[in-house]
């Protein structure tokens, strides 16, 4: 495993280095100017139909002029009047953001608090609830402005750092507000929150790979760090026009790369970096309320059209067809992980069968507006079957203690997910083809560079407030010896 490490450490430098020298451009440029770029179908993004916003300022043009040349589709974030404003995609991005949130407070923490022992369940539940209130203020500051913003290839610019130029201005005779580029038919703060959501998501999905053994302190100065250093330039890199994977052609309608992968294998590096559970292999480990799971499990479920059939940010029939997708990949892979843990180990399981329909969820989020009814049953039914294997044959066999399967679920089912949108993307659905081979660069791209940052910012923190529990803490529980808490 440190040779792994060591390895993603070298092939990533060049990336991160990257990331980095485009950051200083952009904080040193007094005004930075977005680089024309052709709009990507990757989502979240703007409706292809959207309409194009009118060039603010320009003279007036003859009718010759205007027959020559039509408005250049926006490549940044711009006022409108309020009349251009959509009410029935505005009234389903405001669903789609409550039920993303939905799925971290409270789907992710009962889903995750009810797989550890109960001495650590509140502690489990406190990590979710101080994550969404962390990334919250991290995203208004500067993380919002790092992704969804034009900039480089590798990072976003600083436009939008507070929060700076985002307007909603109610005058005597008309009212005036921002949008975003990626979505110029609803206001800019619905798509800055919508997107929060996912940003919130990403990394609490991390923290079932540490459950039981990282300290509180510890976790809260990595997420930040992360937040900002891994998820911002990452989403840049898929979602934003400018960036270097969006260019390429990457396909990845809802987050696969960005939030699965991403967080998958920087849950990997912390499970590796902080080492084995305390008696992890000699005792009983089992979990304390499977009926928590399977709620939590069910409220990920229902969220999730709002993570998928909401990245069409538009009430059309694309976010119809993501949410059809999404249903039936998720059933597929709930079935098919039943199924084989029956053939395998004679008796279907609770935890198996929510855990195969998180897996259909994931693998489907990054092609669920791009396939059809083919492409969703076998991305659904290889998912379930692929990350069952990783969840307990990968893991024993390797020897690492991914606590709640969030490498071997949501890494794994990332990659299944992002390769075979390339395989099945349907051109007349999302308007591209797909090509494995960018879809592969894509994955490596988010593998070496999450996986490299994520190992130099546990090591750095560890070196300066050390990022693991005594072996007294853990003994106790983190619900007491951390919060001072626990359930009856």
């Amino acid at each position: 495993m440190r040779k792994l490490l060591m390895s993603l450490l070298m092939a990533g430098s060049l990336l991160a280095g990257g990331v980095g020298t485009a950051l200083a451009d952009d904080a040193s440029a007094a005004a930075p100017s977005a680089p024309s770029a052709e709009t990507t179908a990757s989502a979240p993004a703007a409706d292809a139909s959207a309409p194009a916003a009118p060039a603010a300022a320009a003279p007036a043009a003859t009718p010759a002029s205007d027959a020559a040349a039509a408005p250049a589709a926006p490549t940044a974030p711009f006022s409108v009047d309020s009349s251009k404003i959509n009410s029935g995609d505005t009234a389903w991005m405001l669903t789609s953001t409550a039920l993303v949130l939905f799925m971290t407070i409270p789907g992710l923490a009962l889903f995750y608090g009810g797989m550890v022992r109960k001495k650590n369940v509140l502690a489990t539940l406190m990590q979710s609830f101080a994550i969404t209130c962390l990334v919250t203020i991290i995203w208004t500051v500067i993380g919002y402005s790092l992704a969804f913003t034009p900039g480089g290839p590798f990072i976003g610019g600083l436009s939008r750092v507070f929060m700076a130029g985002m307007t909603y201005i109610k005058g005597d005779k008309a009212t005036t507000l921002s949008v975003s580029h990626l979505a110029p038919t609803i206001p800019e703060t619905v798509y800055f929150v919508y997107q929060m959501t996912f940003a919130i998501i990403t990394p609490a999905l991390i923290t079932g790979a540490f459950a039981d053994r990282m300290k509180f302190s510890a976790m809260l100065v990595f997420m930040t760090l992360w937040s900002i250093i891994v998820y911002s330039p990452i989403a840049h890199m898929v979602w934003e026009p400018t960036g270097w994977l969006a260019s390429a052609g990457i396909l990845d309608f809802a987050g696969g790369t960005v939030v699965h992968i991403n967080a998958g294998i920087a849950a990997l590096v912390c499970a590796l970096v902080l080492g084995k559970r305390v008696g992890y292999g000699r005792e009983a480990m089992a979990p304390h309320n499977l009926t928590l799971t399977l709620i939590g499990g069910a409220m990920l479920w229902v969220g999730w059209f709002g993570f998928n059939a909401g990245s069409a940010v538009a009430a059309d029939g694309r976010a119809g067809f993501a949410m059809f997708a999404t249903q039936v990949a998720t059933a597929a892979a709930a079935l098919a992980w039943m199924f084989v843990e029956w053939a395998t180990k004679g008796k279907p399981s609770v935890l198996g069968i929510v855990s195969g329909a998180v897996a259909g969820l994931v693998a489907i989020t990054p092609a669920s507006g791009f396939v059809g009814t083919l492409g969703a049953l076998v991305i659904g039914v290889v998912a379930g079957v692929v990350c069952f294997w990783s969840a307990t044959w990968l893991k024993h066999k390797l020897g690492y203690d991914d606590s709640l399967d969030a490498f071997g679920v949501h890494c794994v089912g990332g990659v299944v997910g992002a390769l075979l949108t390339g395989v099945f993307a349907v051109k007349d659905i999302g308007g591209l083809d797909g090509s494995v081979l960018v879809q592969a660069k894509g994955v490596l791209t988010t593998l070496v560079y999450s996986g490299v940052v994520s190992f130099v910012l546990l090591k750095i923190i560890d070196m300066v407030m050390g990022i693991r529990v005594t072996e007294e803490q853990e003994r106790e529980g983190l619900d007491v010896s951390l919060h001072g808490e626990h359930v009856e």
